[in-house]
């Protein structure tokens, strides 16, 4: 263990050289590089450098209806047309029921009219290169023809209505020159899109937001307006700037798909701007043919089921070329030319999810983060290196290195680094020590134990190794679950946190090994710098451990406090559970839904003005609130009812809000619909539920079954008893806040491992020892290791708390208080539910008496 051949040194040397020539580019401008080479960075998140992030569902009940239609259409035409015609009645769509129905009259036609309806059906893939039609025709004896879109059509639509959704959102969103966009799918029905430097995404919302369906129609000039319902074949629609109503055939004669291009201009004759489109080769030879066939009758342009215009034919137009006018302003013009050349949608998009933070409020984002990263650095690295002398400026190395590691990982990947994802680095700061103050506490007790430097540097690391393998796999465990349930931000915490563990388990077991033997190597010591020495040198001095958090030799009786500490903890934990549910957690937008705007105007706020002004649209109850300094307000207002009125109030409100007080700035706009809070909710709460159940199937794995149920119920106990102060405190109940749950719990699950792992090595070295004192010898061996790595949590948390802003404060005191529960359970709660499940198992000689209560021996 102690010895590393030179081709591992120069690998090591080697790694930690790329490691740092791989974040270097982070920190030195595009110019510093030729044009040839693109470095590759970390980017930063919206809530760092400002931007919108939109999530977008495509509305497949739309296509439904659509599919439905055309069946219905397809299905008159091809009863009516059939030789001899085929006699029918009742034909209509029944949405609810995915099917269309129609009943034949004449029994001996019924067959003929079942063959019609099956020629409508189209083919969709099942995978492993199967097909089949995409409906089932079913003809009852009764002569009911129905018509079922099955579930395998329904899917295939959607997923490819999805995919050509995709695209056409990309090619909207590039043609209004927004950079670095990001569209990818989420999920089966959802687009993400996060729109960089973009703090107003009002105009790219009413881009994506309209289907875009252009298509051209002939008018019914017979047809009744006046009637309740349109004749067969016609369907009512109004204009879409005089509300006229028009009598449009259901026939497309031409489709907009065969546009070939589209461009805004002004008419030479009036001046006005309109939109000049070309059609494709099919296109022309069709819009020739319909308007050589109806020179005379009206000719409708149809855009998202609104009538733009109808002239009527008075020539045939030959060239493909046609002109659509209706009143536009020069930017009207050209949003609706940048629709048709991107293309239509298949179906319509609905904004479910946005988030638009302001490049003000990312400034102060990321001076936050700074501040609280060099502060959590500094405080961690005195610590360590007054706390273990020597060895513990080695493990600072290799924590700086740890932290370069991070940056160099993120940008490779060319990750995006969120507010959150600064969190995870600093607590990283905590997290890493961990596993090098175990092998210090380690080879001190090897040292102390009469152990020659070289036998206890090597001694220690072995014997550390396999305890810091369990304790850092939970906290992996509990990253896994939170990116796999978490979303946005959350999950560049989760990777952040994840990547920083692997890392230090390495720079803590290899790196500072390395610096240790060529220190050793270097000095040849009689003794290792692990134990306080007085009259020493002051250099010497330094060199060792200068303080100690609790003396080595303690012997605290912790089991007899062990009635006690379940009882208190029950008791505690059970008020927290009531608090839950009353007066009940203070559910941030997040989980709960609705509108969250923080403004900035331009002298001190009129809350009375701004109220008012948000109250006037009739959108609920408005809260309205100072935030920070005078001049900050924070509006939250509830959820609407249907998820596609969200934007529309924030429009409303935004405007509303600029009315009332002229200069505002929006800062930042938060927005979740009923269904995505919901989704939200119930993710994290899985994601909870399963990190509990995954590291208690770990440690009954690793350890006896005894220490499985003491992890699992200790975990739920602080985690009910975190709930219980984030309602006394009324902290925000959101992702983050989840983030910092499960954090926790891997933290509290590491700190326990510990505590175990000594336990199990002390049932195997004193065979003959009381259980109870066995259990208060193992917390007494490894109290300063579970303390030092609390210090270092609480000292890299800390500063986000106090620097960190709002955007991470309620994270950062959930952190502090899990992290003190957390510690403390270990000895009153954890311990005692093993002492007391596993006497008859562990010391069966104990099984039939009660426990001696004996101090530790």
């Amino acid at each position: 263990m102690m010895y590393f051949a030179r081709w591992k040194q120069a690998a090591i040397l080697a790694l930690c050289l790329f490691g740092v020539l791989v974040a270097l580019p982070n920190l030195l401008p595009r110019s510093a590089f030729p044009d040839w080479f693109t470095p590759r960075t970390v980017k930063l998140g919206l809530d760092l450098r400002g931007g919108s992030y939109l999530l977008l569902e495509v509305d497949t009940s739309a296509l439904l209806r659509e599919r439905l239609e055309a069946l219905v259409d397809g299905a008159r035409r091809g009863l009516s047309g059939a030789n001899p015609p085929i006699r029918y009645t009742g034909l209509r769509a029944e949405p609810e029921l995915r099917r269309i129905s129609v009943r034949i009259t004449d029994p001996a036609q019924r067959e003929a009219a079942a063959r019609i309806l099956r020629e409508l059906a189209q083919e969709v893939s099942l995978g492993a290169g199967q097909r089949a039609p995409d409906i089932e025709v079913a003809l009852q004896p009764d002569g009911l023809l129905t018509a079922t879109v099955t579930e395998p059509g329904l899917r295939a639509k959607a997923s490819a209505a999805v995919e050509q959704s995709l695209e056409i959102v990309r090619r909207r969103i590039d043609e209004t020159g927004v950079v670095e966009a990001l569209i990818a799918r989420q999920g089966q029905n959802r687009i993400l899109v996060q729109l960089p430097g973009v703090d107003d995404p009002d105009r790219i919302k009413q881009l994506l937001g309209r289907t875009a369906r252009m298509t051209f129609h002939l008018l019914d000039e017979t047809a009744n307006l006046q009637a309740a319902t349109p004749p067969p074949g016609v369907m009512f629609l109004e204009g879409d700037r005089d509300g006229q109503r028009y009598a449009v055939r259901r026939r497309v004669e031409v489709d907009g798909a065969n546009l070939a291009d589209a461009r805004a201009g002004q008419d030479s004759r009036t001046g006005e701007w309109v939109v000049n489109f070309t059609f494709d080769s099919i296109g022309t030879r069709r819009f020739a043919e319909v308007t050589r066939n109806n020179v005379g009758r009206p000719f409708a342009i149809v855009l998202d089921d609104k009538v733009i215009t109808a002239p009527v034919i008075r020539e045939p137009i030959l060239g493909g070329r046609g002109q659509i006018s209706g009143g536009f302003t020069a930017r009207s013009a050209h949003d609706l030319a940048v629709l048709l050349r991107a293309g239509a949608l298949p179906a319509p998009l609905t904004v479910i999810e946005e988030r638009t933070v302001g490049p003000e409020l990312g400034a102060d984002a990321i001076r936050a983060g700074i501040i609280s990263l060099a502060v959590g650095t500094v405080l961690v690295f005195l610590y360590m290196g007054l706390a273990y002398g020597l060895f513990g400026w080695f493990a600072n190395i290799a924590l700086a290195l740890n932290i370069v590691f991070i940056i160099s990982f993120l940008s490779l990947l060319e990750a995006t680094l969120t507010l959150p994802g600064i969190a995870g680095i600093v607590l990283t700061l905590g997290t890493a020590l961990d596993a090098n103050i175990l092998i210090n506490e380690r080879i001190r007790e090897e040292v102390k134990n009469g152990r020659s430097p070289i036998n206890a540097l090597e001694a220690g690391y072995t014997r550390a190794s396999g305890t810091i393998l369990d304790a850092n796999l939970t906290n992996l465990i509990a990253m896994g679950f939170l990116y796999g349930f978490g979303s946005g931000p959350v999950k560049g915490f989760a990777v952040t946190v994840a990547i920083g563990t692997v890392i230090q388990m390495w720079t803590a077991t290899v790196l500072t090994r390395l610096m240790i033997v060529w220190w050793y190597r270097w000095k040849r010591p009689k003794e290792l710098p692990v134990v306080e020495r007085p009259g020493l040198r002051l250099g010497e001095r330094l060199a060792r451990p200068l303080f100690r958090l609790v003396p080595d030799d303690t012997a605290v009786p912790f089991m007899r406090a062990a009635r006690a500490g379940l009882v208190a903890s029950a008791i505690i934990s059970c008020a927290s559970v009531i608090g839950a549910f009353y007066p009940g957690l203070e559910k941030g937008i997040d989980f709960r839904g609705g509108i969250v705007m923080e403004a900035r105007t331009q002298g001190p706020a009129d809350l009375a003005a701004l109220r008012g002004a948000a109250s006037a649209l009739n959108l609920g109850d408005v809260g309205i609130q100072q935030f920070g300094d005078a001049n900050t307000v924070l509006l939250r207002l509830p959820v609407p009812q249907e998820d596609a009125a969200v934007q529309q109030a924030v429009n409303r409100v935004r405007a509303a809000l600029e009315q009332a007080s002229p200069g505002i700035r929006i800062l930042r706009v938060e927005a979740v619909g009923n269904r995505i809070s919901d989704e939200l909710f119930r993710a994290g709460l899985i994601a909870l539920g399963l990190s509990l159940l995954a590291m208690l199937a770990y440690i009954w794995i690793r350890f006896e079954w005894q220490f499985g149920i003491a992890a699992i119920t200790t975990l739920v106990l602080d985690t009910t008893k975190t709930i219980g102060f984030m309602v006394l405190f009324q902290i925000e109940f959101n992702l983050t806040t989840i983030a910092a749950i499960l954090t926790i719990v891997g933290f509290s699950v590491n700190d326990k491992v510990v505590v175990f792992d000594r336990m199990r090595e002390n049932l195997r070295k004193y065979k003959q020892m009381p259980l109870d004192r066995l259990t208060d010898l193992s917390i007494n061996e490894t109290l300063n290791r579970s303390l030092g790595t609390s210090m270092t949590l609480l000292l890299s948390a800390l500063p986000l708390a106090l620097f960190g802003g709002d955007a991470l404060s309620g994270f950062a005191w959930v952190m502090l208080f899990g992290i003190v529960v957390s510690a403390s359970s270990s000895v009153f709660i954890a311990a005692p539910i093993v002492l007391y499940t596993g006497r008859s198992r562990l010391r069966p000689a104990e099984g039939a008496k009660p426990a001696a209560g004996a101090p530790a021996g």
